[in-house]
C-alpha cells in the first residue's frame, strides 16, 4: 500500500533531522556553556571593580595581565565586557518575556475570537509593524531617563507584533484541529478550550519565540545604548563599551571596541543556531517543506 505525500514527507524530515551535522549545536551549545560560566564566576572571582579607574594603565594593548586590554581610562576591557554581556542578556530576557506575554495575549484573543474583532485586531497589528522598531524605541526611551526600565519598556511594546502574528497563526490552525472541533461540539466554553486545549499546544512555540527574541532584544538595548538612550553610561553595557571605545579608533585603540562587538556577536549567533536547531525538531515537517 503506498504512502502518502504527507507521511513520506514527515519520514523525510526525520531522516534529515538524524542525519544533520550536529558539530554546530554543539558548539552553541559549549559558547554558551562558557560565556554563561564566565558571567556568573569571572566577577565574584575577580573581586574587581569593573568601574576602577587607572589611569597608569590607560590604553594598554591585550596582555597577560589583560587578555583583551584596557579602555582610554585604564579599566579592563574583558572584565568590563563580562559584565555588559550579563546586563544586556538580563535586559534582554526580560524584554524578550515582557514582549512574548503582550503578543501572546494579542494573538491568542484575536485567533480565538475570529470574525471581525480578528480583522480589527490584526489590521491594527499590521499598522504598528509597519513603523520602524528602532525608530519607536527611540521615541519610547527618550519619554524617560535612561535605565534598564525604559529599554525593557522600548523593546517590550515594539517587538510583541511579531509574536501576536506566531500565536494567531498558530491557533487559527488549532481551531480546525478534530479535538477543539469535538470539545466545542461537546459544549466546553471558550475559556476552558483555551486552557485545557490551546495554551498546552502554544507553549513549546511561545517558548521557542522568547528564546529567538533574546537576541534581537539585546541588538535592540546594544543599539539604544551606543546612541546614548538606554543604559546609564555609569553601568558597563555592551553598547556603552562600543560608544565609549570608538573616540580611542583614532589612536589605535581597537581593542576598546572589537571585544564588546565579539561578545555581542558570538552569543547571540549561538542563540540563534540552538534556537534554529529546536524549531526544526519542533517542526520537521515545515523544514523538510522549506528545503524543497
Amino acid at each position: 500500500m503506498a504512502s502518502s505525500p504527507r507521511l513520506r514527507t514527515g519520514l523525510r524530515a526525520r531522516r534529515e533531522a538524524r542525519t544533520a551535522p550536529r558539530w554546530p549545536v554543539r558548539l552553541a551549545a559549549a559558547v554558551l556553556a562558557v560565556l554563561g560560566l564566565a558571567v556568573l564566576l569571572v566577577p565574584p572571582l575577580a573581586q574587581l571593580d569593573q568601574q576602577l579607574v587607572d589611569l597608569r594603565s590607560a590604553g594598554l594593548p591585550p596582555s597577560v595581565e589583560h587578555p583583551l586590554g584596557t579602555d582610554q581610562v585604564g579599566r579592563d576591557v574583558l572584565l568590563r565586557s563580562v559584565y555588559g554581556l550579563r546586563v544586556s542578556f538580563l535586559v534582554g530576557l526580560v524584554a524578550a518575556l515582557v514582549s512574548m506575554v503582550i503578543g501572546g495575549l494579542v494573538g491568542l484573543l484575536s485567533g480565538s475570537l475570529g470574525g471581525m474583532p480578528d480583522r480589527l485586531i490584526m489590521r491594527s497589528v499590521d499598522g504598528l509593524a509597519s513603523v520602524p522598531h528602532l525608530l519607536m524605541g527611540i521615541f519610547i526611551v527618550a519619554m524617560f531617563s535612561p535605565s534598564p526600565v525604559a529599554v525593557v519598556v522600548s523593546v517590550g511594546v515594539t517587538h510583541w507584533v511579531t509574536a501576536a502574528r506566531i500565536v494567531r497563526s498558530e491557533v487559527l490552525s488549532l481551531r480546525s484541529r478534530p479535538f477543539v472541533e469535538a470539545a466545542i461540539s461537546g459544549g466546553a466554553g471558550r475559556l476552558r478550550v483555551v486552557r485545557r486545549h490551546l495554551l498546552p499546544h502554544l507553549a513549546p512555540h511561545l517558548l521557542l519565540a522568547t528564546v529567538l527574541m533574546i537576541p534581537h532584544a539585546i541588538w535592540h538595548e546594544t543599539a539604544l545604548s551606543f546612541l546614548g538612550l538606554g543604559l546609564p553610561p555609569h553601568l558597563a553595557s555592551l553598547g556603552n563599551m562600543i560608544n565609549d571605545g570608538q573616540h580611542s579608533l583614532l589612536a589605535g585603540d581597537w581593542w576598546s571596541s572589537l571585544a564588546p562587538g565579539v561578545f555581542i556577536l558570538v552569543p547571540t549567533l549561538a542563540v540563534s543556531v540552538l534556537a534554529q536547531h529546536w524549531r526544526d525538531r519542533l517542526t520537521p515537517r515545515l523544514r523538510s517543506e522549506l528545503t524543497l
